[in-house]
């Protein structure tokens, strides 16, 4: 039989495999190290949680656009202002609901965990929504106080109506003061807005005005009652439907003059 022959590589060919050249040697380990300094940087700021910092795979490296030519507006920052502000917008109702559901405390601030607490009150403006905001809690809440304003308006006492009126009946003796019109005066977002400002929740809602010298026109009533929508929707998942409708009733409806 023929002999094996061997496999042919040329000499330059040799000489890559057997010495690998000295540039890729030093990126292989710059990357490497660049890698690791990375990650050692990333380490800490992964123990913090969501709603206090920008998640760090979520930030650009460099900046695309210049800085606007106004004001930084800057929000709170400060739990303690928060737990005030849900001390007043709770009330009395967190005493009820401690006793029923057999909370540790009956305060606003018990009411809620601290991550869902910092999300119902971002709007999707701030961070540019990486730090997530209350859209969805906003959705329930808006229909839940719209079913309570609905029953308020019905129990809501009309002009009585003749004694030979065939289409009287006591059971829609409501039905008049149940219009569409009714309903988006009770709930504007103006008086909404006022309500929100006597509960202090101005002053914690962390969004981002499109002018900061000039709130009002970047549209904070709607971004107020917005707030206050998702405050309801908040405890109505976190303490359930019942403990939600008492806030709506009592701290809500009840100070705009619908009971």
């Amino acid at each position: 039989m023929p002999p094996s022959r061997s496999a042919w590589i040329c000499a330059s060919c040799a000489r890559q495999t057997a010495f690998p050249s000295s540039a890729s040697t030093q990126a292989t380990r710059a990357f490497s190290a660049s890698a690791a300094a990375s990650q050692h940087q990333q380490t800490p700021s992964q123990d913090l949680p969501r709603w206090k910092q920008t998640p760090p795979a979520m930030k650009m490296p460099y900046r695309l656009r210049p800085m606007p030519k106004q004001p930084v507006f800057k929000v709170n920052e400060k739990p303690e202002a928060l737990d005030e502000m849900y001390d007043r917008f709770v009330g009395r109702v967190g005493e009820t609901a401690a006793k029923e559901q057999g909370l540790e405390g009956s305060r606003g601030r018990d009411m809620l965990p601290e991550e869902v607490k910092w999300l119902a009150i971002t709007h999707k403006s701030f961070d540019h929504g990486r730090r997530g905001f209350n859209d969805r809690l906003a959705f329930l809440g808006k229909r839940i106080l719209s079913l309570h304003t609905s029953l308020a308006l019905l129990r809501s006492p009309t002009p009585s109506s003749t004694p030979r009126d065939p289409t009287s009946h006591p059971a829609l003796s409501g039905l008049e003061a149940l219009s569409p019109f009714a309903k988006h005066t009770v709930l504007s977002p103006t008086r909404l807005a006022k309500l929100a400002q006597t509960y202090g929740i101005d002053k914690v809602m962390r969004w981002k005005p499109k002018k900061s010298q000039n709130l009002a026109g970047s549209g904070e009533e709607t971004v107020l009652a917005h707030t206050v929508y998702a405050l309801i929707g908040a405890l109505a998942m976190q303490r359930g439907g019942e403990v939600a409708g008492r806030v709506a009733r009592e701290r809500v409806l009840g100070p705009l003059g619908l009971r």
